[in-house]
């Protein structure tokens, strides 16, 4: 029994190594995604130069857009990246944030896995940490107003002071809070819900200036009338049926073929068909539309009759503008015309207009009466920084969407981070176990985000941190953080640098969820094939013998 025990001992030890390579890896990978976007947090940050795989370029410091174009092999690093891209997709904002607290996490847990601590209870202590911070959290947010548009201007402003917009002032902050509360639905009990999806359309026009841009009330679409001589281009006040079926001949459905004994035939099925456009225009023209708009086609013969008839008609529209046209002048999209009614009419518009902006032709369905989508238009020098302001200005609409959903502030700058570093340090004397030291350590790990701003700015962070540390030290002055601009340790409300409350709760969740959930990891399996080297010979197949080849062998004399 004495000679087995030394095996199973070397066995369990191998796995343990192995296990703790595996982490280390892990941690490594994590940290090196990190480290690439820590240099893009705060308003002083730096910017980053991007090669997309079409040769195009991408000049921006928003970390979600930056980890998309990076190609990383390590499944560790493609976790992380994904957490950046949740981020975005949840609450629109914080995904350097994320990462970085995730990549400290990580950090910080290094120490434990040398020193044999189980993956288990580091991830048992960090979720318990999880659920103090999401208390202090609650404690110190603070409610808002959304109807004080000073206040939502402040919370828009300080997100986007970290983006290039940032130097634009009130510019972007104006846009996005104006498209949302256009685009919003009341839920009742104070809550309203914004699809900026599906409802806000942001469309970039190249020349002018940024100072051009602005919100419409209503929706603008990149079509021209069918039949620009013969077609009003400008109508107040327009009736406008949108439909989403073709008003053409109907064609079948494969191909057939018609056998005519007499000339006089064709004629009649010529006639047929004129005759059913007649009356498809007929169906239309019956309830008096100024402007009938149509995602599919659209013949010569119907573009006469509803010509001749005084009607402007736009054909081949997407079902997305569609949807926000409707949306915005009270109209519903019919799929037959015989279905038509006087409620599907929209006569919520106040003005059709087709504008030429540039060298192409634009239709604004503009000055509508309550508009439930709206299109917001950007002006710019060129393509690259109207694709940076329309990345900063989903990030500033989606904030000012969290905050209509959920209408509670946090201090920015560094300070919710440090009150909760604080309060859970205080905590960690009472926690029992093991667990105790890696609670600590989460604890720390908070700290890497006013760190970082702090080394963005360009100061002395050890300086700066202790003096923080100092402030925040018994769970105090929870307002207290670091101005990004100029450096100083300044009282956040004074400053109106705010935070919502649900990118912090989300990036607090996420960073600490996945960091558990790498630690838990301690082998990586791989099911790719690998590719064999060229000019190298494949590999034989085992051959099976069958019973024939066995009986013409020759046979070996005795």
């Amino acid at each position: 029994m004495a000679l087995h025990a030394p095996v199973h001992v070397m066995k369990d030890s191998l796995k343990r190594e192995s296990g703790a390579k595996v982490h280390q890896a892990n941690i490594q990978a994590a940290k090196a995604v990190a480290d690439i976007i820590r240099t893009t947090l705060g308003p002083r940050s730096m910017l980053k130069m991007l090669l997309d795989a079409g040769g195009g370029i991408v000049v921006t410091n928003d970390g979600n857009s930056i980890l998309r174009e990076i190609d990383i092999a390590h499944p560790a690093a493609k976790s992380m990246i994904e957490l950046s891209r949740t981020q975005d997709e949840e609450v629109g904002d914080g995904t350097t944030s994320v990462i970085v607290l995730a990549g400290e996490m990580l950090h910080v847990a290094q120490a434990f896995i040398d020193k044999n601590y189980h993956p288990t209870v580091i991830c048992r202590a960090y979720t318990k940490a999880l659920d103090d911070a999401i208390a202090v959290l609650d404690k110190i947010a603070m409610p808002v107003d959304v109807n004080d548009r000073g206040a939502m201007l402040g919370l828009v402003k300080s997100s986007i002071g970290t983006k290039f917009t940032g130097q634009f002032g009130d510019l972007i902050a104006d846009l996005a809070i104006d498209a949302t509360t256009t685009a919003g639905v009341d839920l009742g009990q104070g809550m309203r819900e914004v699809d900026i999806k599906k409802y806000i359309k942001v469309e970039k026009v190249p020349g002018g200036q940024l100072e051009d841009s602005r919100v419409l009330k209503g929706v603008m679409i990149n079509k021209d009338v069918v039949a620009p001589g013969k077609m009003r281009r400008k109508i107040v006040n327009p009736r406008i049926i949108l439909l989403d079926c073709p008003v053409e001949y109907k064609k079948g459905e494969n191909q057939t073929n018609a056998e005519l004994m007499k000339e006089e035939d064709w004629q009649v099925l010529l006639e047929m068909e004129e005759e059913y456009i007649k009356n498809l225009c007929a169906q239309i023209l019956k309830f008096k539309p100024d402007l009938v708009i149509t995602e599919k086609g659209l013949s010569d013969l119907a573009i006469h009759y509803l010509s001749k008839a005084g009607v402007t008609a736009i054909r081949r529209l997407r079902k997305t503008d569609n949807n926000r046209i409707a949306k915005a002048c009270g109209a519903v999209i019919v799929n037959r015309p015989e279905e038509l009614q006087e409620s599907d009419v929209g006569t919520g518009a106040g003005l059709f207009e087709v504008k030429k902006i540039g060298d192409e032709f634009f239709a604004f369905i503009v000055d509508c009466k309550d508009p439930k989508a709206c299109t917001v238009l950007l002006r710019g020098a060129s393509k690259d920084v109207l694709n940076e302001v329309e990345r900063n200005l989903q990030d500033a609409m989606s904030v000012a969407r969290n905050i209509l959903k959920n209408p509670k502030l946090l201090p920015g700058g560094g300070a919710t981070e440090l009150t909760v570093s604080a309060t859970l340090k205080q905590k960690s004397s009472s926690v029992e176990g093991v667990e105790k030291w890696p609670y600590e350590a989460a604890a720390l790990a908070f700290e890497a985000i006013p760190r970082t701003l702090a080394q963005n700015c360009g100061l002395n962070v050890i300086r700066i941190m202790t003096q923080l540390q100092g402030k925040h030290a018994n769970g105090e002055n929870a307002w207290v953080g670091i101005d990004g601009r100029s450096g100083d340790i300044v009282d956040m409300k004074e400053r109106k640098i705010w935070d919502s409350y649900s990118v912090k709760a989300q990036t607090f969740k996420t960073a600490i969820e996945a960091a558990c959930m790498l630690l838990r990891i301690d082998d990586i399996v791989s099911g790719i094939k690998k590719k064999q080297a060229p000019g190298a010979s494949a590999p034989k197949q085992p051959q099976i013998e069958t019973e024939g080849d066995a009986d013409n062998e020759q046979m070996i004399p005795e």
